[in-house]
């Protein structure tokens, strides 16, 4: 993201009052598997009926479909690459690692590289690409992608997709701050 996008003052901080849906939206948060408020959510607490139903989606996606976690990763990392969204990447690069994607993979995300790695992460990695550039899928690569993951894990992949892109971007836009201690994406 160009320098005078990304520097300057978080624009949707934590609001020092809570209203009352906003602190009910917040306890909803805070009471299921991620159990507190993460910055994604902070900003789109100005909408909390909004928060509130967009995280469950997150959280279906994130720990109850039934994609395997280091796919769910990959498309992850895709999505914060494609975004340049460095708190996303910095939290997420450890679950990757954690759920078993290659280094290999997590460098060339990264560093713009060249699709590898086993076959169900080139097929879904391919598939999310097309997406992403082309705006489609082809057949060979939409066939792959069902053949590796199903076509519940398709649709859960495209999910995925939106679900992390719509985060990335309220965080670009709202200048959500990243913690120091996370991994960054270097410069493009």
């Amino acid at each position: 993201m160009p320098s005078e996008l990304a520097t300057g003052a978080d624009r949707l901080p934590l609001p020092s009052t809570l209203t009352a849906a906003q602190q009910f939206a917040m306890d909803k948060v805070a009471s299921g598997p991620r159990g507190e408020l993460i910055a994604p959510f902070v900003p789109l607490l100005r909408a909390p009926e909004l928060m509130t139903r967009l995280q469950l989606v997150g959280e279906y996606l994130r720990f109850g479909a039934g994609l395997s976690p280091h796919l769910t990763e990959l498309v992850i990392l895709i999505v914060a690459r494609r975004w340049d969204q460095d708190y996303e990447w910095g939290h997420h690069v450890p679950l990757a690692r954690a759920a078993g994607l290659g280094e290999d993979v997590i460098t060339a995300i990264r560093d713009g590289g060249t699709i590898t790695g086993p076959d169900d992460v080139q097929a879904v990695w391919r598939m999310v690409s097309e997406l992403e550039y082309r705006h489609g899928v082809s057949d060979s690569t939409f066939e792959a992608a069902i053949e590796a993951v199903g076509d519940d894990g398709v649709v859960e992949v495209i999910a995925t997709v939106g679900y992390y892109t719509t985060l990335a971007m309220t965080m670009n836009a709202a200048r959500t701050p990243v913690p120091d201690d996370y991994e960054r994406l270097p410069a493009r």
